[in-house]
């Protein structure tokens, strides 16, 4: 699929935001241990996307306590839903120069055999050396779901189906999604978000 940028200006992908505050005291000590002047650009992208997909647990999975949003928030607490995991892995990469979005998908929520659909959050990084928009999923795998690092194909977490309803968005966003946002700062239960409240449309 081919993706979209919503601006065409490079330096708006790595503007600091609420919900992307790399300039937090918990995300420059993240990036003081994650990153070191010998990495190539590359290999940023790799051990960010990694830190966020294996270290930060998705709230759902663990039957976790904390609705986190900022990227601040989830390194605090080591949880969050895609939305928030996101923010974080933005927050991260955006931090050392590197052009980062955010992309959706509609899905079917849980077993994906039912007639509820959920926004699924994850994140476009642009690769300088090749001139280049990936699509990254940090949100975490577990049994059923392997999203890796990849710059040549996509190993996202979910791939949808377009005969049920799901959808790519193509859309590189500079900014997270609002209606993803207020969801994360109107609840503090998060099984009982994931369950009954997460947005099934973009807009």
């Amino acid at each position: 699929m081919m993706l979209i940028c919503e601006s065409e200006k490079l330096d708006d992908y790595l503007n600091e935001l609420p919900e992307v505050n790399y300039s937090h005291p918990l995300i420059i000590n993240t990036i003081t241990d994650l990153f070191n002047e010998t990495q190539t650009q590359t290999e940023r992208i790799q051990t960010a996307f990694e830190f966020v997909r294996d270290q930060i647990s998705h709230s759902w999975d663990i039957k976790g306590k904390h609705v986190t949003c900022n990227a601040s928030d989830v390194l605090t607490y080591k949880e969050g839903i895609c939305y928030a995991k996101s923010n974080l892995l933005a927050a991260l990469l955006r931090s050392q120069g590197i052009p980062t979005g955010f992309c959706y998908q509609r899905l079917l929520l849980f077993d994906r055999t039912n007639s509820v659909y959920c926004i699924h959050a994850l994140n476009a990084v642009f690769l300088q050396s090749i001139n280049k928009w990936i699509k990254l999923d940090s949100r975490g795998n577990k049994k059923g779901i392997d999203a890796q690092f990849s710059v040549n194909e996509e190993k996202i977490a979910f791939f949808v189906n377009e005969e049920n309803g799901e959808v790519n968005y193509p859309k590189i966003y500079t900014k997270p999604n609002m209606k993803t946002m207020e969801v994360l700062k109107q609840h503090t239960d998060p099984t009982l978000m994931y369950t009954l409240h997460l947005p099934d449309r973009l807009e």
